[in-house]
């Protein structure tokens, strides 16, 4: 069964708006792609930060509809709810069907982190060489997190570098699981996932099944999540969220503990660096790429 596929370039100030009024009007799905990316899989959205949505400054909608949609019956409508939203740009086009949670696959591959960390996608074999190592074997499903943006890898290099034995991870954020999985693989005694995305809640304890770890994880959203502090932190949101909840990811954090928060680009460190140096010591930021990870140490009091 074919699909109709909207492509709609919009303001960031318009995106809100028009993905629920696309919503509205019967999509099946509305994926975020950066407009002025060379390629549209470079910048795609991984991981959504809790309560925030990653923006750039222009976005491609594409929208869903199911088959039998008509194209013009839709522009009508979208002009109708909302007449800011600049459609002069749209376009349509018709795809085939396919298993769009598995698509994803055809161009992954297996991918390391630090000395021996590996995420690898449930259709392949791990490669020879990840067999000494800790191995996570990855399903997003309809969440976001599969290691390929540079924000995950900057917490996954993190963990990596940690000695997680008899410790419990807060993961604030949590996605597709991704960064949990990877402590508890990598001798966490727990581990908590956040995120206010239902569908993200269920992909984190799916994957953590399949990973036979399900056991020694919990997950909740953020108005459910237990007041606790935990030795390891890890936020991998967007920057904006990343100040407004400073004095929350600080509190969920034992005195001497530690956190590591990414979803940053660069030049946007120094403010969320003076923003935590109000509890935090040993502040570092690393780069990768156009983005930022800032770890620090939790001082007591």
């Amino acid at each position: 069964m074919p699909f109709l596929e909207l492509s709609l370039r919009v303001r960031a100030e318009d995106e809100h708006r028009a993905e629920n009024a696309l919503m509205d009007l019967g999509a099946l799905s509305v994926t975020l792609l950066d407009a002025d990316a060379a390629t549209p899989n470079e910048k795609a959205v991984l991981e959504p930060g809790v309560g925030e949505t990653p923006l750039w400054p222009e976005i491609t909608l594409l929208a869903l509809f199911p088959e039998g949609t008509v194209a013009e019956l839709v522009l009508h409508a979208l002009e109708s709810f909302d007449d800011a939203i600049d459609l002069s740009q749209a376009d349509f086009r018709e795809v085939a069907d396919q298993d769009w949670e598995r698509a994803w696959m055809d161009q992954y591959a297996p991918l390391k982190f630090g000395r021996r960390t590996w995420i690898v996608p449930w259709n392949m074999e791990a490669p020879p060489e990840a067999r000494d190592g800790v191995i996570v074997r990855l399903d997003p499903g309809l969440a976001f997190g599969s290691g390929t943006h540079p924000t995950t890898a900057l917490c996954l290099q993190w963990l990596d570098s940690l000695v997680l034995r008899d410790k419990t991870v807060l993961d604030f954020g949590c996605g597709s699981g991704i960064l949990a999985l990877a402590a508890l693989k990598l001798g966490a005694k727990e581990a908590v996932g956040v995120d206010n995305d239902p569908q993200a809640l269920l992909a984190t304890a799916d994957n953590a099944e399949r990973n036979g770890v399900g056991d020694r994880l919990r997950v909740y959203s953020p108005e459910d999540e237990p007041a606790d502090t935990y030795p390891v932190v890890v936020a991998n949101i967007l920057a904006v969220a990343l100040d407004a909840l400073a004095p929350l990811l600080a509190s969920r954090v034992q005195p001497g503990g530690v956190i590591a928060l990414s979803g940053i680009l660069h030049g946007q460190e120094g403010e969320l660096l003076a923003r935590y140096a109000e509890w935090f010591d040993q502040l570092k930021a690393v780069q990768e790429g156009d983005w930022m990870r800032i770890t620090g140490v939790r001082r007591a009091g």
